[in-house]
């Protein structure tokens, strides 16, 4: 579920142009960076007045950088502010669609730092975010207490760590992110984000699949194998076990869906007899 942008092509534009621009300084930034980029998303999307004045078309970017430093200066270090600064120097077709600016720049950053740990790294954080995703979409209790909006953030985590006690810095940071500050979104739903864009940054991408029970590792292989040369690119298998499926597989790559699960050909047999 990558970022779909409100509008015109403009926002993708800008994003482009902004991992252009940026590319160097989101290769070598620190975690820290990416931590104050989502500090400062969150400063931005509690104030419909500031994301007025920062995607303001009529107002001079000079003008929209000097309102990140005055905000930020003093609280981020200078390449986070930096990164604010080259966000709002640039057109939005929507004032959202400057915070999922700042958010994807921010992952960048996350996933950057764990490639610097060398392909093992970036293939922990997309395994660790893609199995605490599956943890929750198997447990309707762990969906009720992560969206329960009157839970305590600190206690969203400390549920989030129970689940993923063991992963890196890197992948703790977008864990906790995704149950603390989903923006409206499902955690899982955020968490899924993060890994497209991760798998992505590998020239990859995620196919989730939906079973009725575990499968194998030969028949996984052989899945994955299959998957590959259907959809023409390699893909990273994210497996989930939902009893409602009763037979069959479900797979979804982006928008594309191949449904072969016993509930989808009673609905098709189902339209078919009803038209």
């Amino acid at each position: 579920m990558a970022i779909q942008f409100s509008g015109s092509s403009k926002s993708g534009e800008s994003l482009s142009s902004l991992h252009s621009e940026l590319a160097e300084t989101l290769t070598g930034a620190e975690l820290a960076v990416a931590d104050e980029l989502f500090s400062a998303l969150d400063v931005i999307d509690g104030s419909a007045a500031l994301r007025r004045s920062l995607t303001d078309p009529a107002r001079e970017p000079a003008d929209r950088a000097a309102v990140v430093r005055s905000l930020f200066g003093s609280k981020a270090q200078k390449t986070a502010v930096s990164v604010l600064e080259a966000v709002v120097s640039q057109r939005w077709s929507a004032e959202r669609d400057l915070g999922d600016a700042v958010e994807n720049l921010a992952v960048t950053v996350v996933a950057a730092k764990a490639e610097r740990d060398g392909l093992e790294g970036l293939e922990e954080l997309e395994s660790a975010l893609l199995g605490f995703r599956r943890a929750v979409a198997e447990s309707h209790q762990l969906q009720h207490a992560l969206t329960e909006r009157q839970a305590p953030a600190a206690a969203k985590q400390k549920l989030a760590a129970t689940l993923s006690p063991q992963v890196s810095p890197e992948s703790r940071l977008l864990i906790d992110r995704a149950v603390t500050s989903p923006r409206g979104l499902r955690p899982s739903a955020l968490i899924e984000r993060f890994a497209e864009q991760i798998a992505a940054r590998q020239q990859r991408w995620i196919a989730q699949v939906t079973v009725a029970k575990d499968l194998s590792s030969d028949y996984l292989e052989k899945l994955s194998v299959s998957l590959d040369k259907y959809f023409g690119r390699e893909l990273k298998l994210d497996v989930v076990v939902d009893s409602s499926v009763v037979g069959g597989i479900r797979v979804q790559v982006g928008d594309e869906v191949v449904d072969s699960t016993v509930a989808a050909r009673l609905n098709t047999l189902n339209q078919t007899i009803t038209r």
